[in-house]
């Protein structure tokens, strides 16, 4: 059988991409193909960017060629995952959701949840329609700081499918997996049992229609981030670190695997929680116990932006403890620090989408 770009594709048309449920080219995930002799060079996107997943696509492609053509046919094929642009155009679920945007953290313990919580909150108060997925599988923080502990979700009728319903608080919807869990309970899940029981909170629920849903993620990078990105298209991450050398470690790496090709997710900005310390009674006092510009530092080194500097004040934790986050105090300077985040993160996104469609 001759070996032209007709045959070749109709031999791609019978491979199915398994999550899209559909052929490679009728999705139009064939990059490029070039054709030379007995010699073929392709590239194709599949929705997946695990190697496992690149790697089985890649000998089901080569399988079939050399079936069809030559077992000596010289076959170069790449595979890639979707990038940004692509997994937005082809989002399966959440199609009423506007932008879904990951808070996302290098380590624990760097006030991720409580950015989240705050973004969400402040993104509310401008008038926006607001979601959060509490994803933090092993330490999920939402019941607590919207005040939702010991609550379940119900169950809602939607055109004959039954789904979940998010609790609302603050005006907010938020799905966590704390509502399925006792409190003092520890979660001990592994890997894929943990990712199946996240994704079902955005394939099984009733979302509606949203400008944001946040997700605020688990610290590190792991089989679980990889998983989500396959399932949820993402707008844009955020970046949460503190000024510590530790901190801002894991930091970077986050960034990187972000800006990896099988995820190019934009990066809308770092955060830098805890910046300084200021007592309450000394308001103007600021004392860098952390260490100081360490995440300012990191954003103009890896040539992202600087969304703003939280300071780490009592206020933060007693409203976070209480169910009400601080951005909805009136007029203190925690508040003020969040409204200036919010601005920030509205700014750099609206650049974000610019430049997207100036890409199309």
């Amino acid at each position: 059988m001759s070996i032209n770009r007709a045959a070749v594709l109709e031999v791609l048309g019978k491979i199915t991409e398994p999550d899209l449920k559909n052929d490679l080219v009728s999705l139009n995930l064939i990059e490029t193909l070039t054709i030379e002799d007995k010699s073929i060079h392709l590239v194709v996107r599949i929705s997946n960017p695990a190697l496992h997943a690149r790697k089985r696509m890649q000998e089901a492609i080569e399988f079939n060629l050399k079936r069809v053509f030559d077992q000596d046919l010289n076959i170069k094929c790449e595979i890639k995952g979707l990038d940004a642009q692509s997994r937005t155009a082809r989002r399966k679920i959440l199609p009423e959701v506007k932008h879904i945007i990951a808070v996302a953290s290098g380590k624990g313990g760097v006030g991720k949840s409580t950015i989240t919580a705050n973004l969400a909150g402040g993104l509310a108060k401008r008038g926006y329609k607001v979601g959060i997925v509490d994803a933090d599988i092993h330490g999920p923080s939402m019941p607590t700081m919207f005040d939702l502990v010991g609550e379940r979700p119900k169950m809602t009728d939607v055109d004959g499918q039954s789904l979940i319903a998010p609790l609302v608080s603050n005006g907010i919807q938020i799905l966590s997996i704390g509502f399925f869990t006792n409190q003092d309970d520890a979660v001990v899940w592994r890997g894929p049992m943990a990712a199946k029981a996240l994704t079902q909170l955005f394939t099984d629920a009733h979302w509606g229609e949203l400008d944001f849903l946040l997700i605020d993620l688990p610290p590190g990078t792991s089989d679980i981030h990889l998983s989500l990105m396959q399932t949820v298209p993402l707008d844009g991450v955020v970046i949460v670190s503190t000024p510590q050398e530790v901190a801002l470690a894991d930091a970077r790496r986050g960034i990187q695997m972000f800006r990896l090709d099988s995820f190019k997710v934009p990066i809308i900005g770092i955060v830098e929680n805890m910046a300084y310390f200021t007592p309450a009674e000394l308001p103007e006092n600021k004392y860098y116990i952390f260490g100081r510009d360490g995440a300012k530092n990191l954003a103009q080194g890896m040539q992202v932006p600087f969304l703003g500097s939280i300071p780490l004040v009592q206020g933060v934790c007693e409203a976070g403890d209480a169910g009400r986050p601080a951005v909805f105090q009136q007029n203190t300077p925690t508040t003020l620090a969040f409204d200036e985040l919010v601005s920030n993160f509205e700014s750099e996104l609206e650049l974000i989408m610019s430049q997207n469609k100036q890409q199309q």
